[in-house]
């Protein structure tokens, strides 16, 4: 499975993310769903490196990280620590999520549902995620928006020299997209020269907010709402940059 290749490069992975960054512009929007659910107990789906399960965990809640990848459990492991309250576990979206009915929210966050190989498997997936909610808990899913990019030219998006365990290294990050499908294009190279490190091209797929939809009613949803990121802001398929979903009871607040 495609996913697993960020798994092969978790160092690489960690090393591109400004986490600080990222998780400060991001959690007004957690801490508000999580209030609605009155969240005491979160399961991260696909959670990679697991820097927000740990940020749910230090709000003083119960969380569990899951994600397909060994390396990338491990690399959680190393970096947070399992403190009672924050267990790391290797699972896949395929595999019931222990303790159906039980959880106040499920996250699955940072494009990893696109990295599902097939339109079943996230069906699947969601239908997994929804079953583990308790009665008036709240999915949240973000992935990437596919089709604000053009066909075919890459979308060079980092440029970085990281110092690494295995030592310095130039990575470069790029997104494209082949018809219905995306690309990620990761590129490790020596900054002094010599062969390239690692190339690799993971694929996703090209999610529908209409597809997603449909997916979740299916699966029991009642009420399902878009935003194009996590400042809530209105999902235009043509420019927005990310496609978060919200189910819950209450889908849209003002």
């Amino acid at each position: 499975m495609e996913v697993e290749v960020f798994g092969q490069l978790s160092h690489i992975y960690e090393a591109m993310i400004d986490w600080p960054k990222r998780l400060a512009a991001e959690e007004p929007f957690y801490r508000y769903w999580f209030e609605q659910a009155r969240v005491k107990r979160v399961v991260d789906v696909a959670c990679g490196t697991g820097h927000h399960a740990a940020m749910f965990h230090d709000w003083g809640l119960e969380v569990e990280g899951a994600d397909l990848s060994p390396a990338m459990i491990e690399q959680a492991r190393a970096s947070f620590g399992e403190p009672p309250g924050l267990h790391w576990a290797t699972r896949g979206f395929n595999e019931p999520i222990p303790g159906a009915g039980s959880w106040d929210v499920v996250v699955c966050v940072g494009n990893s549902l696109a990295l599902a190989p097939d339109l079943a498997t996230v069906q699947m997936a969601i239908a997994r995620m929804l079953e583990a909610l308790r009665p008036g808990g709240v999915l949240l899913v973000q992935v990437l928006n596919l089709w604000r990019l053009p066909d075919g030219p890459c979308i060079w998006q980092k440029c970085l020299r990281k110092q690494l365990p295995q030592g310095e290294v130039l990575i470069l990050k790029g997104v494209h997209r082949r018809g219905e499908h995306g690309y990620v294009e990761l590129v490790v190279a020596n900054p002094h020269g010599g062969p390239l490190l690692a190339h690799e091209s993971p694929r996703f797929l090209g999610l529908e907010s209409s597809d997603l939809e449909a997916l979740a009613r299916q699966a029991g949803a009642a009420r399902v709402a878009f935003f194009g990121g996590h400042a809530e802001q209105p999902f235009n398929r043509d420019t927005s940059v990310d496609l978060v979903m919200v189910v819950s009871e209450e889908a849209i607040h003002g």
